[in-house]
């Protein structure tokens, strides 16, 4: 297998099955291609190994000073972020999401490297805690992992995981509480970080009109809210973001789905197992390195496929989303999804996040909305899309689900149902209040004013009679976030479900 990393010991070899997919995930979120990703998740798995072996040390090599306390997985995704930057410095940076190598030039990505003190709260929470501790917290809340799982891979009592999540997640909103004290704070930001403790440790505290204003126009302390309220809802995407930085929504979208194709994989007891987990510490030496590389590969691909395909929610999943900025879990009522090989190319539901399909930047789509003279040798499935008669049904069905909002952003979905079969789609939809599409995932978008055309992916082009293609987004608002209309598919009008 040239495209997988080669463990050269048993850590390698366990670190590899527990964590080659998230680094693969997150790594192609990053780039431009798959090839680049693969490229990407390789060279950072590399970094991260070299790193987890001089935190597990104690010290960084040659400098004396102590080295990350981050959890495993935590500090691979963030060797993906070190790598990508240190492609953008060697010239490599063509290979890179546009909207990333924007990112990593900004303030934003400097508060990631520059002095702790200054970092994001979530980060700095979960390096202060001990390192089982901010597995636990990570595992459940970020990739969320069901707690027997995550029990069994640190070795706690699956009896009384949820107890330990409970206390691990109060100790990490201390820490935060006490290091966004410890933060340069200007004079209106200290005023209000007394009262945002009171009201953040309360679920059923209302907040303050003129703190939340604060909050609005405050980056620091709205993410410090987000980690000291860990009942609203926003932690998963706190834990993200402050951590990985750029990407944290769509990872986490991609990690749920992940997880769900974990455990819809047919086995009955898929809350008490994992791929690539051996039962116990003997078996881990006991497995052969070949067996490992096969395991952890067919994991990676199941995980990759499933989080590869775009968000495809049923009317009544959407509708039963609590609006609470974290990723819903799969209903355990609904039919798990399908297996790798059956798995179409457009229709499957969304983790966190996540995190693999691609983020594809707003700057690479030259589309527009406007149809367009059928070219010879189209098919008669995509030539014919839209074409009803008089009292006929419509050709197309379109759900907007608003995942998410915050002061100054938002994440949504668009999910369209085609009575034809396609071989290529190409949605357009317009905003009303100047709201501006930032990163999408699962199409490629290009905004002309309040008119946006998204364009799929080329692993999603085709879709089937009554199939489902769906993409995601974050985009920007101000004012009042209207859904959009306006919606067509290749240039037909859809109707909204």
């Amino acid at each position: 297998m040239p495209d997988l990393p080669s463990p050269q010991d048993a850590t390698e070899a366990a670190l590899f099955s527990e964590c080659w997919d998230a680094v693969l995930s997150y790594a192609d979120l990053c780039t431009s291609g798959s090839a680049a990703a693969a490229h990407l998740a390789r060279e950072a798995f590399a970094r991260g190994v070299r790193e987890i072996r001089a935190a597990e040390a104690g010290t960084v090599r040659g400098t004396g000073r102590r080295s990350s306390r981050l959890p495993r997985m935590p500090l691979l995704l963030t060797a993906v972020r070190s790598t990508a930057a240190a492609w953008e410095d060697a010239g490599q940076g063509h290979r890179l999401d546009p909207d990333l190598r924007l990112w990593l030039h900004s303030d934003q990505a400097a508060r990631h490297t520059g002095p702790p003190l200054e970092r994001p709260v979530a980060l700095r929470g979960l390096r202060d805690l001990h390192r089982t501790d901010a597995e636990l917290l990570w595992l459940a809340e970020v990739e969320a992992l069901p707690l027997p799982l995550v029990a069994r891979r640190l070795g706690l009592d699956p009896a009384t995981a949820a107890d330990e999540l409970a206390r691990v997640s109060r100790t990490f909103r201390d820490r935060c509480h006490r290091n966004h004290l410890d933060s340069p704070m200007d004079a209106e930001c200290r005023s209000y970080a007394r009262l945002l403790d009171a009201v953040t440790r309360s679920p059923a505290a209302d907040t303050p009109g003129d703190l939340s204003r604060h909050l609005a126009a405050c980056v620091p302390c709205a993410e410090a809210a987000a980690c000291l309220r860990p009942h609203g809802g926003g932690l998963p995407g706190a834990l993200a973001g402050g951590v990985i930085g750029w990407g944290g929504l769509a990872y986490l979208e991609r990690r749920r789905r992940a997880a769900e194709a974990r455990l819809g994989a047919g086995r009955p007891d898929g809350a008490d197992t994992e791929p690539g987990d051996p039962a116990d510490g003997a078996a881990t030496a006991r497995v052969a390195r070949t067996g490992l590389l096969v395991t952890a590969a067919l994991v990676s691909a199941l995980a990759l496929a499933v989080s590869l395909m775009p968000f495809g929610d049923t009317d009544a999943e959407s509708a039963a989303r609590p609006d609470t900025g974290r990723p819903s879990v799969a209903d355990p009522d609904l039919p798990p999804p399908p297996a790798p090989s059956e798995a179409p190319s457009a229709s499957a539901d969304p983790p966190g996040p996540p995190s693999a399909s691609r983020t594809p930047s707003a700057g690479r789509t030259p589309d527009r909305d406007e149809p367009a003279p059928e070219p010879q040798g189209t098919s008669s499935a995509t030539a014919t899309t839209g074409t009803t008669g008089p009292g006929g049904p419509p050709p197309c069905r379109v759900v907007y689900d608003l995942v998410n909002q915050w002061p100054d952003g938002f994440q949504a979905t668009v999910t369209v149902t085609t009575r034809d079969p396609l071989d290529s789609w190409r949605v357009g939809f317009s905003f009303p209040g100047g709201q501006r599409i930032r990163q999408t995932w699962d199409a490629t978008a290009s905004q002309d004013g309040p008119r946006v055309t998204a364009t799929a992916a080329d692993y999603n082009e085709e879709v089937a009679a009554g199939g489902k293609l769906a993409f995601g987004f974050l985009a920007s608002w101000r004012g009042t976030n209207s859904p959009p209309s306006g919606f067509t598919l290749n240039g037909r009008p859809c109707a909204r479900a």
